[in-house]
């Protein structure tokens, strides 16, 4: 289950992920797999646009099954595989609020990998208003669906060869 903290302008949601930090850093850069596991599964996410280096944007529209949209939008500012990718977050229904998201993929023993999404936000009341939007849970439900995910992926890798 992914934790939910905040600062004054931040909010951070950090998930271990039982999966190779190769496998989640896929996971959050290529745009067939984003779209199965970003944001609420109420909700049909589409990866419009995603070139994932530096300068390169992003765009991601979510439907509700009434055929509301929800779009959103950025550029990343520097992508390190697999460890960073810092860029930013704009959700086009309040343009002019963005946020600066920095992404890291922590190895850990064991296969596993501590994912931290920390998000900086241009004022407290910026904050409060994704707070208030009730935006972290559709995070932390989306890490948990990527967690999920990633359970499926592994399970179609090929066992590595018995020493």
């Amino acid at each position: 289950m992914a934790e939910m903290r905040q600062s004054e302008q931040e909010i951070v949601v950090e998930q271990i992920l039982d999966a190779p930090r190769e496998l989640v850093w896929k996971a959050s850069t290529d745009p067939e797999l984003i779209s199965q596991w970003w944001g609420s599964k109420s909700l049909t996410t589409t990866v419009e646009e995603m070139d994932v280096r530096p300068g390169g944007m992003w765009r991601i529209v979510q439907r509700d099954a009434e055929g509301n949209e929800y779009a959103f939008h950025g550029v990343y500012h520097e992508v390190s595989p697999p460890e960073r990718i810092v860029g930013t977050f704009e959700f086009e229904g309040m343009p002019g609020h963005i946020m600066l998201e920095t992404d890291t993929f922590e190895d850990l023993s064991g296969g596993r990998t501590k994912m931290t999404y920390r998000m900086v936000f241009q004022s407290v009341e910026d904050r409060d208003a994704v707070l208030q939007s009730g935006v972290q849970g559709e995070l932390v439900e989306g890490v948990d669906h990527l967690a999920e995910l990633l359970e499926d992926l592994k399970a179609q890798r090929p066992a590595a060869p018995a020493p």
